[in-house]
């Protein structure tokens, strides 16, 4: 028995040896062996490549359970206190917004917030971004001159634009634009936006859905996150070669750049280990693998590198919307009111 407690002893200070060389604030708590699980609403991909390289590095055991922003935010508001949940990650950031409201989020280590670029970060340190996308407009190449194409999001709403373009209104990604319409223009303006697209947009379940549409000549245009149509480039390209890339810019609607987010829960019984995997992500470790990789998601770690075939994110003239704003459950509402979900 006594041979047994002190082995146990030996694999817990080994555990702790290994997590100090992540940096870990000194007050966290004991490590546990068990590893830690990870409510994963980013792309299994990106993810996976993550955990891997986390693990690898560490020895820190991650499991992930997948699901959507919307699905897992709603899940551990449900779950509360008793969430088996260490980590959550999100595509989008209203779904952070969702469980931070709900009180769950555990403060982040300032050296991790630190890490990341003050745009893509919140001010109350309870998550933080770790990955960002660009709204863009995809257009059939044939069917608009340069002058032809909509000055800003909110000009979809307009008569003339009646069935030329499409989305995926009932996708968590589609919801975080119109949250950001939401908070940019205020509630009646986006409830007559709302309107105005429920009359003129062509639903489809999915961004590269509605781009492959596109493609195809079936409908004119269709608003998305840029990364579909340069994964969908770098693979053969048959559902975007004929399209082409549009940024409205000029701080619209339109520009907005979404961020994923990464926050640790405040029932975790495993903090220390989940406090170094998101210190990892935002690290460079995590935001060189959005470099290299094939996820085609912007870098915003502090002087990180994007993948080389992205429009620099300084160059989208993004408008400026703080993150822990945007609300999910408001645009949801709006959504339904207007029909769209």
């Amino acid at each position: 028995m006594k041979r047994k407690f002190l082995n146990s002893l030996f694999r817990l200070a080994a555990l702790g040896a290994a997590i100090a060389t992540v940096g870990l604030p000194a007050q966290a708590q004991t490590p546990s062996a068990e590893g830690i699980l990870v409510y994963n609403a980013q792309h299994a991909s990106l993810t996976q490549a993550w955990v891997e390289a986390f693990t690898k590095e560490t020895g820190i055991k991650v499991t992930l359970r997948q699901g959507s922003d919307t699905e897992l935010g709603n899940q551990l508001v449900q779950e509360g206190a008793a969430s088996p949940a260490d980590v959550f990650l999100t595509e989008n950031s209203p779904a952070m917004a969702l469980v931070d409201g709900a009180g769950l989020f555990a403060p982040l280590d300032p050296a991790t917030i630190n890490l990341i670029a003050p745009s893509y970060r919140t001010a109350h340190g309870r998550w933080v971004g770790i990955a960002a996308r660009s709204t863009v407009f995809v257009y059939k190449k044939t069917k608009f001159t340069p002058e032809q194409l909509p000055k800003s999001l909110m000009d979809l709403a307009k008569p003339e634009w009646k069935s030329r373009w499409a989305a995926s209104p009932a996708g968590a990604d589609f919801q975080a634009i119109v949250s950001a319409v939401l908070e940019l223009k205020g509630e009646a303006a986006t409830a007559a936006w709302l309107k105005g697209m429920k009359e003129n947009v062509v639903p489809y379940k999915g961004n590269s859905i509605a781009m492959k549409a596109v493609n195809a000549g079936q409908v004119d245009g269709a608003v998305i996150y840029h990364y579909y149509y340069y994964g969908d480039m770098a693979k053969t390209g048959e559902n975007s070669e004929k399209v082409g890339l549009h940024y409205f810019r000029n701080e619209d609607p339109g520009a907005f750049v979404s961020i994923s987010g990464a926050g640790v829960l405040a029932s975790s019984k495993r903090k220390a280990e989940a406090q170094a995997f998101v210190k990892w992500v935002a690290g460079k470790g995590g935001q060189e693998i959005l470099r290299t990789g094939n996820s085609y998601e912007y870098a915003v770690g502090q002087g990180a590198a994007s993948h080389r075939s992205l429009v620099p994110l300084a160059d989208l003239q993004a408008p400026k919307v703080e993150p822990a704003k945007l609300n999910s459950k408001k645009v949801s509402d709006l959504m339904t009111q207007a029909g769209l979900l």
